[in-house]
């Protein structure tokens, strides 16, 4: 279902000034749409929902999940209805931001629901609600995080990668990523997650989903929690962009990158350590209004 539309995917190595070897795999470059970690992320939920005669998709996203806008193509691409419950009330009447006018143009039915109504996103019962209420419909989770997703994501390394690199590197959301990561990688390699988010309940959530512990989340680089900036972070994503021609979104890549980088001047990795980076898309997240509005400031 997924295969016959992704597209090739890059391995783009970029020069640092230390020793050590920063190659970047481009998942942002697999789908136009459905890009980056959301490809694998849907791929066998999308499967399941086919499988299963289904016929409406229902997932949850706040207003610049990367996620809603990717479930959104992906169920208009194959046939499915889609609804997306989104948090914050308040946005009912407010004019779409462009995630989710991308979504809606999709065809995803938008529901916003109260932040405390949103809580029960995992609860059982206001799942089973969901399902009567929608017929014949499939839930994926929030952030598409689930086992079928973490199978998914368990592909973004190949066997090759087993042996040719030491330290594997994802921005953390859901945790769903760095859990198909720590799970196809090998005993000696340390994946390194950064979180999008602030607090440590991240690192909770993955050790409930792998009972492998080569692995380490950071909160660090996450500039105050989810969709936060700093004007550091900012111009860091304005520098390695225009060094490196490669984008980076603030909410998830660019923070991962500028910790990395501020993790290298630190000697923080072994010398002549080779480290994959995993840009797991989202750029459509650079339109959101606040980060156009400061770029825009720094040049008035």
């Amino acid at each position: 279902m997924f295969s016959h539309i992704a597209q090739d995917i890059i391995d783009q190595r970029i020069i640092v000034d230390a020793p050590i070897q920063l190659t970047i795999r481009r998942l942002d470059q697999i789908h136009p749409q459905i890009s980056g970690n959301k490809f694998y992320k849907l791929k066998y939920n999308f499967l399941a929902a086919q499988q299963q005669g289904k016929t409406t998709i229902i997932t949850f996203g706040g207003a610049y999940s990367n996620h809603i806008a990717a479930t959104a193509y992906a169920a208009h691409l194959f046939g499915f209805q889609s609804i997306g419950i989104i948090r914050g009330e308040e946005l009912a009447s407010q004019p779409l931001n462009p995630t989710l006018a991308t979504a809606q143009q999709f065809g995803m039915q938008l529901n916003f629901i109260s932040r405390k109504q949103y809580r029960l996103k995992d609860d059982a019962g206001y799942l089973t609600t969901l399902t009567t209420q929608y017929s014949n419909s499939y839930i994926i989770p929030e952030g598409g995080t689930n086992h079928l997703a973490i199978q998914g994501c368990r592909e973004i390394l190949s066997k090759d990668d087993l042996n040719h690199y030491d330290v594997i590197c994802c921005a953390v959301g859901t945790g769903g990523t760095i859990t198909g990561l720590i799970e196809s990688s090998t005993s000696l390699q340390q994946i390194l997650g950064f979180s999008a988010l602030k607090g440590d309940f991240l690192s909770a959530d993955v050790a409930h989903m792998t009972q492998k512990t080569n692995w380490k989340i950071l909160d660090d680089y996450c500039c105050g929690g989810y969709a936060k900036t700093t004007p550091e972070l900012l111009q860091f994503i304005e520098n390695f962009e225009k060094k490196y021609q490669i984008s980076l979104e603030h909410i998830y890549t660019g923070k991962m990158l500028f910790g990395i980088f501020d993790l290298i001047t630190q000697n923080y990795f072994r010398k002549n350590s080779r480290i994959l980076v995993i840009h797991s898309g989202g750029l459509q997240g650079k339109s959101s209004p606040f980060i156009i509005a400061k770029r825009h400031s720094k040049t008035e």
